[in-house]
């Protein structure tokens, strides 16, 4: 059977640099991978963000998808031909009809309390304390931490369509680092979808590459 070609997409509050590692180790296994470049400006809004992605979408392929990028795969699935998903460590939006929030709303007091007078929220890795025992290196995190964008607090006030029927018949697969995502880790195993864990932290795909990057392959193989 011919492989699919895979679309790695990052979270709009990073960059392609985090998925840069195990891009590597795939293409090394044969496989097709394609890196969204690094956003130029913020995204505003989910349209903006969608439509940076949209040139890489071709017919048949399969998303690999990490943190909040993965609330944006139903509206991705309803604009393209998308044969298949992997969330990693990412969000899972549900099966019902209609939209829904790219931060929950416990979550946005929290991001109100950093963005500065003009509403702007500092880079990711300023959101936690000691974000740098995330990386395995100081060359990977200063690459990482290049492509941040500083978002406006008004895009995650916006909602995200989530289509009718958007996972039906689509292969798909969830891949977990610990449990900051066990919920939706538990909500892929309702939905009857593989299933991995591995004990890592939220980048883990920075700390080892061919580990995840074998773990995908058999989330693929489990479709």
């Amino acid at each position: 059977m011919t492989r699919p070609s895979l679309v790695l997409l990052p979270s709009p509050l990073l960059g392609p640099a985090v998925w840069a590692p195990v891009a590597q180790v795939l293409r090394a296994g044969g496989w097709s991978v394609a890196l969204p470049e690094p956003l130029t400006a913020a995204p505003h809004d989910p349209e903006d963000v969608l439509r940076s992605w949209s040139n890489l979408l071709q017919d048949g392929v399969v998303l690999v998808v990490h943190s909040n990028a993965g609330l944006f795969v139903p509206a991705l699935c309803d604009r393209h031909d998308v044969r298949g998903a992997v969330f990693v460590d990412a969000g899972l939006p549900g099966s019902e009809v209609g939209s829904m929030p790219l931060a929950p709303r416990v979550f946005l007091d929290f991001l109100r309390g950093l963005a500065d007078d003009d509403g702007r929220l500092p880079p990711w890795t300023q959101w936690w304390p000691e974000t740098d025992a995330l990386f395995p290196d100081e060359a990977t995190r200063r690459a990482v931490t290049a492509e941040q964008q500083r978002l406006p607090m008004a895009y995650f006030d916006a909602q995200v369509e989530v289509p009718a029927g958007w996972d039906d018949g689509l292969g798909a697969g969830y891949l977990a680092f610990g449990d900051t995502y066990a919920e939706e880790r538990a909500a892929a195993e309702r939905r009857g979808w593989p299933v991995r864990l591995m004990d890592g932290r939220h980048l883990h795909m920075l700390v080892d590459p061919s580990g995840v990057a074998e773990e995908i392959v058999a989330l693929l193989s489990s479709e």
